[in-house]
Parts: C-alpha cells; structure tokens; sequence
C-alpha cells in the first residue's frame, strides 16, 4: 500500500491460444478460471480463443468466464477469424462479460492503479530478410497494408493510454523474433511483425503479451520492453500468473 491507501501491486492472469473446440474438451477451463479469479486483479487472453470461431466455441469460453468479478480483456486471433462469423461470435464473447479489443484501448482503475491496456490482434508480415513489401499483386499489397494499419493501431493506443501508471500492450502476432526462437524460421514471417515493434520501441509501454507462437520462446524484449508468448503450449498449464509494480519513479518491475 501507498501512503493514501492504494495498492502498488496488481495481479494479472494471461493466456493466448486457448482453442476452445468441443465442450468435452474444455471442460478444465472452467475450473482453472474459478481458481485462478481469486487471485488475480485482471485477465488477459492473447487471441485464439477459439479452434475455428465458431459463435458456439466462443460461447464454452464465455461461459467459464461468466461469473468472474474482474476485467477480461482479450483480442482475436486467426483462428477466431476461420469461419468469417466474427461478428456473432465476439457477441457471445461479449455477452459472457469479455471485453474484445479490436484496434482499442481501455484504461482501467485496478485498485486505485490506472492500468491502460492496448489490444489489437497483430498481423503477419515478417522481420528483416523477409518483410512483405508495400510492392507486386494487390493481395499482397492488402497483407502490408493491413499489418501497417495494426502497427497504427498499437501507436494509437499507447498514446491515448500514455498517462496511465501501467501501460500493456495486447497482441496476438508476436512483435519480436526473440519469442519465435524454437518455431522454424521458415514461418517466421506468418507468425508476426516487426511493423508491430516500431510504437513499442518509441512509447515503452511495461509489458507486451503475445500468442500464437506454439513452438516459440516464452521471453523476449522489444527494445526495453519486455515481451512475453503467453501461448498455451508454450506455457504448458492453463494461465501465467505475474505481478506488476508501480514504482515512484522508474519503469515497472515484473515479478
């Protein structure tokens, strides 16, 4: 606690790739929401809720999710998109009580710490030695051209978010090779952007939280920011728990 009574500490559950397909196989969830919720201050779902997006998929993670008493913001992942019926799913999702970032921001007041999370998905378009480049067919050209507008959208949320204590950025695509590291090469450039990194890099928010990468690295950094793939396999159980610090006057810590 500070002085005036307000916690210096928040709690952050996160997740991405959850894939909820079959009831059957999500029946667990439900119960590790339920465990987890009552140590947590807010959760943050990295996209891939879903195995192919369908409205009845997204309404099994709605409804582990549904009695939870604290923020749960999620993005969208390629996954959530398979079936083109985004816009009945991210209902349910909503409906359940899951707030869906979409080139969005939201600033929260966690205990009396203003925390401003951006979200957007993210998109492919590769790193150096394999952009794919503002030139050639047009369907090609709608790839960089959709990855630029993500990139805007990162930009624009760290800057409406810049007085916030915490400030996290959301994504589904990773924005950094250092959490590609494990996943082939070959892929890289279906896997994220360094597009994604250039508004990271020049606003520093304190975390960044990616999915997506199965076979990736769990720990990365962009520039000082640290990045971490909260992909499901990658974690290998159902949540990470962390804990962020607002300090007086320097950046936050990770515990």
């Amino acid at each position: 606690m500070d002085r005036n009574g307000s916690r210096r500490q928040i709690r952050i559950a996160a997740a991405g790739d959850i894939h909820c397909g079959r009831a059957a196989a999500c029946e667990h969830l439900a119960p590790a929401v339920a465990d987890v919720a009552g140590r947590v201050d807010l959760f943050l779902l990295a996209g891939d809720l879903t195995t192919h997006g369908e409205p009845e998929q997204a309404r099994i993670l709605a409804d582990a999710f549904r009695d939870v008493e604290v923020p749960v913001l999620t993005v969208l992942g390629n996954h959530d998109w398979h079936v083109n019926r985004h816009d009945e799913m991210v209902a349910e999702l909503r409906e359940g009580g899951i707030d869906v970032l979409e080139r969005g921001h939201r600033i929260l007041d966690v205990h009396g710490i203003e925390v401003g999370v951006v979200g957007t998905k993210g998109f492919v378009g590769g790193f150096p030695g394999s952009h794919i480049p503002d030139f050639g067919e047009p369907l090609l050209r709608a790839v960089y051209a959709e990855s630029m507008r993500e990139a805007a959208a990162v930009d624009d949320g760290l800057r409406a978010v810049e007085a916030c204590q915490l400030r996290i950025v959301l994504l589904h695509y990773s924005p950094a090779t250092s959490t590609l590291e494990g996943e082939r090469r070959d892929i890289w450039a279906f896997l994220g952007s360094d597009r994604l990194a250039a508004p990271i890099v020049e606003h520093e928010p304190d975390l960044v939280l990616h999915g997506h990468a199965h076979s990736g690295s769990f720990e990365g950094r962009v520039g000082e920011v640290p990045v971490f793939n909260v992909s499901v396999p990658v974690l290998g159980t159902d949540f990470w728990e962390l804990e962020l610090t607002v300090p007086e006057h320097a950046p936050s810590a990770i515990h």
